[in-house]
C-alpha cells in the first residue's frame, strides 16, 4: 500500500505543476490523505501510512487507534493517537494525538500497514487514563476478543508502576472478566463492587432439577438465588417481551429473584442498585 503514496514533490518531480496538483486533487484523480501526502482514489484506506511517513521511526499507533486496530475500539476517537518517546519531535499534523512515553512500547505489532502498540499495552495506557467507567468495558472487551491474555495486562499494568493513573488501571485490570457481553454489563459490575456488594458473577447459568442449564442471567449470586440484569431497548420488542415473561416467571418459581435496572440507574442513581440488591444478599440461610 506505501508504494502507491506519494509526496507532494514526488508529484512536482514528475512533472506536475502545483496547480495541477491541486486541479487533480479537486477532480478526485488524487486524494490528499494529510499535508503533501497523495494517493489514487482506490487507496483512501491508506490514510494510516500516510501519516507515518510523515511522523518519526520510532512512533506507533497506541491508545484509542492501537485499541482499535485491535479488535477492542469501545472508546471512539476522531484522532489518530501515536506513541513517541519522551522528548521526540512530532511534526504538527492536523487529527494526529502524540502521547509522549518514558515507558518503551517494546516490539511493536504490525496492523493496517503501521507499526502499533502491543494490545496489552494498548489496553494498560486506556486504563490508565480515561475514565473508570469508560475503562472496564474496554479491558473485559479486550480479553473477549482474545486480543491478548491476562497474564499479559498483569505483566504490562506492573511495567507501568508509577505512572499517572495506574491505581486505576491495577484494580480494573483485576477485575477485568472476558465472560461480559456488553458495555452495560460491565459497567454494572463496578457499580456493585464498589457499592460494597460481592462481585457478582458473569453470564450465569441456571439449571433445572435435572441439571440441564436453562437461563444464563447478565450478573447473579447463585448462592443467594439472585440475578442482575441490564433492561435495555432489546427488551421492547413483544416477541423478546413473550420469552422474557416466561423466563422470569420460571426463576421466580425457582426461588430466583430478579433484579432489573436500567441506563437511569446505572448513570445517574448508582445507589439505587445497591441499595435494592444490599438486603437481598444479605448472610443468611440459603433460600430454597
Amino acid at each position: 500500500m506505501a508504494e502507491r503514496l506519494y509526496r507532494y514533490s514526488e508529484l512536482l518531480s514528475a512533472g506536475l505543476s502545483r496547480e495541477q496538483v491541486r486541479r487533480t486533487d479537486g477532480q478526485s484523480q488524487l486524494h490528499r490523505l494529510s499535508r503533501s501526502i497523495y494517493a489514487p482514489p482506490a487507496d483512501r484506506s491508506g490514510h494510516l501510512p500516510a501519516i507515518f511517513r510523515r511522523l518519526p521511526d520510532a512512533a506507533v499507533v497506541g491508545y484509542h487507534t492501537g485499541a482499535q486496530l485491535h479488535g477492542f475500539g469501545d472508546i471512539r476517537s476522531p484522532d489518530v493517537h501515536i506513541i513517541v518517546p519522551a522528548g521526540e519531535r512530532v511534526p504538527h499534523i492536523q487529527g494526529v494525538v502524540a502521547h509522549e512515553s518514558v515507558l518503551p512500547v517494546g516490539d511493536p505489532v504490525l496492523l493496517g500497514g503501521v507499526p502499533c502498540a502491543p494490545a496489552a499495552r494498548c489496553a494498560v495506557d486506556l486504563a490508565r487514563s480515561v475514565r473508570r467507567m469508560d475503562a472496564r468495558p474496554l479491558l473485559d472487551l479486550c480479553l473477549r476478543v482474545a486480543a491478548c491474555q491476562p497474564e499479559e495486562l498483569l505483566v504490562e499494568v506492573a511495567r507501568h508502576e508509577r505512572l499517572r493513573g495506574i491505581c486505576q488501571a491495577r484494580e480494573l485490570v483485576s477485575l477485568a472478566d472476558p465472560r461480559t457481553e456488553c458495555r452495560q454489563e460491565s459497567q454494572l459490575r463496578p457499580v456493585l463492587i464498589d457499592g460494597g456488594l460481592p462481585p457478582p458473577e458473569p453470564q450465569l447459568w441456571v439449571s433445572d432439577n435435572n441439571g440441564i442449564p436453562l437461563y444464563r442471567l447478565d450478573l447473579g449470586y447463585r448462592q443467594h438465588r439472585v440475578g442482575v440484569e441490564y433492561d435495555g431497548m432489546s427488551h421492547l420488542d413483544r416477541a423478546r417481551l413473550q420469552v422474557d415473561r416466561s423466563r422470569m416467571n420460571w426463576l421466580a418459581a425457582n426461588g430466583w429473584q430478579m433484579c432489573y435496572f436500567t441506563d437511569l440507574d446505572l448513570y445517574r442513581r448508582p445507589a439505587h442498585i445497591i441499595q435494592t440488591l444490599a438486603p437481598l444478599l444479605r448472610p443468611g440461610p440459603r433460600r430454597s
